[in-house]
């Protein structure tokens, strides 16, 4: 009797050592994770350690991709979709105002949202965690070549990234003073909570990227595409966070036909997309460059929807995207082959979404800024359950 009290007292922590423990957690999908950190001070020690949220995101079963969009000024959507599955989750963002908080979602990156909220205020969220980090850019608009700045739409080109060179987290802007006809290329740090002007030599004319013009982030750099490319050679723009450069690359010859003439980016699997409505032959076309930086690894795949905005890979490798010609959201195979349709769930608008990716990534950022989710983790830390 009382060997089987001493078995009924014991905690997982006797039981299993601690290396084995951590390798089991990093096996969890994501959203289970993050509920587990209240199960003891260990595990919450242990899953709220940056090495683990890294190495979780880097290492464990694929996240379930999610397109974000704000509902209203108080409210978001995020709807999931997989192979077989889709569900819709409404989440309240941080640091609402009244009167509206009048929210513009600016992109995401390794599980954080990047929302502008007027009128000169940056919020930086993660749904799945609650952490929010609120940051002023209202310093630098007092500035003679900032008069009337404001994120996204003084700027031509903007992009929200990681540097892991340097463990941060970075928002570019590239904006054009027109009354002194020149073009200024910021960047503010989240680690620094500061602006630096970047010294590179940005493409000329600026002007041809539309305003609100949101940075796809792959392989340590930022791209764009113009609203109206004039030539395939060099129509995909890079910036290098860790170089600080330009660069540029070659687009397929066949998307920028008269058919295709206002392409965008996406991001497949790892791969950059290139995709295009030919309102001619009622298709989208989507070309994707398999190998980074290899030209002749375009490869094209052509989705039978007029107009279609390819958004995430699903785990078999199925395309999944958002249609507006035909409502909802559908996923299709690479031959073109529709594969499951869903009807009831909320769509975005054209602009305003970002596809989101789950994580429990923490945010360098200094220890002034507010922190809403700090009693969250106190309180998360009170909690002491044997297993």
């Amino acid at each position: 009797m009382e060997k089987k009290m001493n078995d009924k007292s014991r905690s997982i922590h006797d039981i299993l050592p601690l290396d084995l423990i951590h390798i089991i957690l990093l096996r969890v999908p994501i959203r289970h994770v993050a509920r587990l950190k209240c199960v003891s001070k260990l595990w919450c020690s242990l899953i709220s350690d940056p090495d683990f949220a890294e190495l979780h995101f880097c290492h464990s079963p694929a996240a379930t991709n999610a397109c974000f969009f704000m509902k209203n000024d108080t409210m978001a959507y995020l709807v999931y979709l997989d192979d077989n599955y889709a569900s819709q989750k409404v989440v309240c963002p941080p640091f609402k105002k009244k009167p509206p908080s009048d929210f513009e979602v600016l992109g995401s990156c390794r599980g954080f949202i990047l929302l502008h909220r007027y009128p000169h205020f940056l919020v930086v969220w993660n749904p799945l965690t609650g952490v929010s980090k609120r940051i002023s850019y209202s310093h630098i608009v007092s500035r003679p070549k900032y008069h009337s700045f404001r994120l996204p739409y003084s700027t031509h080109l903007h992009g929200f990234r990681y540097d892991a060179s340097q463990d941060d987290y970075l928002v570019v802007a590239a904006c054009r003073d027109y009354e002194r006809q020149e073009d200024h290329l910021e960047c503010l740090s989240l680690r620094t909570n500061s602006w630096i002007n970047l010294d590179a030599v940005l493409p000329s004319p600026l002007d041809w990227f539309d305003h609100n013009s949101c940075g796809l982030f792959l392989n340590g750099a930022i791209h764009w595409v113009p609203s109206c490319p004039k030539d395939y050679r060099d129509a995909i723009l890079i910036f290098d966070l860790k170089e600080r450069t330009f660069s540029k690359i070659s687009a397929p010859e066949q998307l920028l036909t008269v058919a295709c003439p206002f392409p965008s980016l996406a991001l497949l699997g790892d791969c950059l997309s290139l995709y295009g409505h030919n309102y001619g032959r009622g298709t989208t076309e989507i070309w994707v460059m398999k190998e980074y930086k290899v030209h002749s690894s375009w490869t094209l795949y052509e989705i039978p929807c007029k107009i279609f905005q390819p958004l995430c890979l699903s785990r078999n490798g199925d395309i999944i995207g958002r249609g507006y010609d035909k409502i909802g959201y559908f996923i299709y195979n690479v031959r073109g082959d529709l594969l499951k349709r869903f009807k009831n769930l909320p769509c975005p608008p054209p602009i305003g979404y970002c596809v989101y990716k789950e994580s429990l990534a923490v945010l360098p950022l200094p220890s002034g800024i507010k922190d809403k989710d700090k009693k969250k983790k106190e309180n998360c830390h009170q909690v002491h359950h044997q297993v």
